[in-house]
């Protein structure tokens, strides 16, 4: 197992922890004690995401023609899910879309940053259009190419006939040295989806965070740099900003919805329109 390691003190210098319970090194954490249903989710994960699953999914979502709702009616959607991906919490996910909005809040971040904390993981609702949690939460991380040994759960892969292909097992695989991100296919998964869905509404900053705060290989593990180009590089900075709220701010202590919905009804007026196509 070669589990995803944290920067040291990222937590301590943002000053942003909420669980008192768990120190920093205990997030993350895909060895002690993980759940069970962590790492089978990770098995299919890994098995599964192929690059033509991938442009699959891609296809099949990339018209936003499934459903008609507003970011409320998805935020409400969000109290049926548990991400059995996340070893660091089992409640609903509206709850940690709380906990990861107030802190950026209170630490003063631009509206649209506060926005982007509250609406992070609204992709999950693929789970409810049918989907897999293996397809829909999760680390994400290049298809097309070899995997890296920096992804969670790296000996999973063995099983996923990409490993084996003659041109995606290679280093480069269909890309070239540089291409971008935009030119990369990521394992399909919520950041994804709602990428597609908040892109015409949100600023470039807000979407790389959407798009790429699971991709910790790359992000965190520095994997795959020599597919990035210099506006990743610039855009990721924003994700790395934004990824201590997400991780570090989970905790079993639950906000209260019913007081800050007016905050954020009139934060989501902003920037939505009443419905959005998914």
């Amino acid at each position: 197992m070669n589990p995803i390691m944290h920067d040291p003190g990222a937590a301590v210098r943002a000053g942003i922890f909420t669980d008192p319970s768990k120190t920093e090194g205990q997030f993350r954490d895909y060895r002690a004690g993980v759940r069970p249903e962590v790492q089978e989710l990770y098995r299919l994960n890994h098995t599964n995401q192929t690059l033509d699953f991938v442009l699959a999914q891609k296809q099949k979502y990339g018209q936003l023609d499934h459903a008609r709702m507003s970011v409320w009616d998805a935020m409400e959607k969000l109290n049926q899910i548990v991400d059995d991906s996340d070893p660091d919490t089992d409640l609903p996910q509206i709850e940690h879309a709380l906990q990861t909005a107030e802190q950026i809040r209170r630490d003063g971040h631009p509206r649209w940053f506060i926005l982007t904390g509250l609406i992070h993981d609204l992709g999950k609702v693929l789970c409810l259009l049918g989907e897999p949690q293996w397809a829909v939460v999760g680390d994400t991380f290049p298809v097309g190419c070899a995997f890296s040994d920096r992804i969670v759960f790296p000996e999973f892969f063995d099983a996923n006939p990409d490993s084996k292909h003659p041109v995606y097992s290679t280093r480069l695989g269909i890309y070239e040295e540089g291409c971008g991100l935009d030119n990369v296919h990521l394992s399909w998964g919520h950041d994804e989806y709602l990428y597609y869905v908040t892109k015409d509404y949100l600023p470039p900053e807000a979407l790389a965070m959407i798009r790429y705060h699971s991709c910790y290989p790359i992000h965190r593990e520095g994997a795959y740099d020599y597919l990035l180009d210099e506006h990743d590089r610039e855009m990721l900075e924003w994700v790395k900003k934004f990824n201590p709220y997400d991780l570090y701010t989970k905790s079993h202590e639950k906000p209260n919805f019913t007081e800050l919905r007016p905050f954020y009804e009139e934060l989501v007026g902003e920037f939505f329109p009443a419905e959005l196509r998914w």
